[in-house]
């Protein structure tokens, strides 16, 4: 049986992520049951800002519940199941819609880092074209074993994949560590937006070395954002 602490941990950044803008109705965070294990925790499918310690469902590799809880599991659970599958330093996912990173993916205009906070971002976010792995009359949903592997093989060693016309997944070794980078994904995909215009298309991004040099940096700050939004989440219930 998971630690409750995970538990909670995992419902507190469903919470967060909620809070954040990064999910709303949809989208949805996972957590491996144990660092390297080959299980992982999500919640059943419902909003994560109202997702509670009794709604998370432990699961296998093949994306199905382990043990007899067959309450309705989220479709695009095989986004998890498979990026665990193809990365083990991977502990948790994030997916999510995050509104100021789509037009990214469906734009020539790659998503590069503005400032540290985003560095982990690196020199450049794939895109991830459903297309070439289903044809071109899907709904875009990660919905089988073999879409969630291609996204997989798309994100590669990156922190972070976009899915033309659906959303982003986001990935890190720490449930704590996931959070961060998906809150900061959206604000970066803001200010590059924003830089876009007053630079009127010209703009200084972090080079591959500044980058580098500031994901361990502020890497080692997680803890103090964690605790403030976790703080601020609960407030609003």
């Amino acid at each position: 049986m998971p630690e409750t602490g995970l538990i909670e941990d995992l419902v507190a950044a469903n919470r967060i992520l909620a809070n954040e803008g990064v999910l709303d109705a949809f989208g949805h965070v996972s957590v491996r049951s144990a660092p390297g294990a080959d299980r992982f925790l999500l919640a059943r499918s419902m909003a994560p800002a109202l997702v509670a310690a009794a709604d998370i469902i432990e699961f296998g590799l093949d994306g199905e519940p382990v043990g007899p809880d067959r309450r309705t599991p989220y479709l695009e659970r095989f986004i998890h199941s498979e990026i665990y599958r193809a990365s083990p330093s991977v502990d948790a996912v994030v997916h999510s819609h995050s509104p100021s990173v789509i037009p990214f993916g469906a734009t020539a205009v790659p998503l590069r880092p503005i400032w540290h906070m985003s560095a982990f971002l690196g020199p450049r976010v794939p895109v991830f074209e459903i297309r070439d792995t289903a044809g071109a009359a899907t709904d875009l949903l990660i919905t089988d074993a073999a879409l969630g592997a291609a996204l997989a093989q798309k994100l590669g060693g990156h922190a972070v994949a976009l899915m033309r016309g659906h959303g982003n997944v986001v990935v890190a070794d720490s449930i704590k560590a996931v959070v961060f980078r998906a809150v900061y994904t959206e604000v970066n995909a803001k200010l590059v937006a924003q830089a876009l215009q007053l630079g009127a298309g010209r703009v200084e991004f972090l080079s591959e070395g500044e980058a580098e040099t500031a994901t361990k940096s502020v890497g080692g700050q997680i803890n103090r954002a964690w605790e403030m939004w976790r703080r601020q989440a609960a407030a609003r219930g």
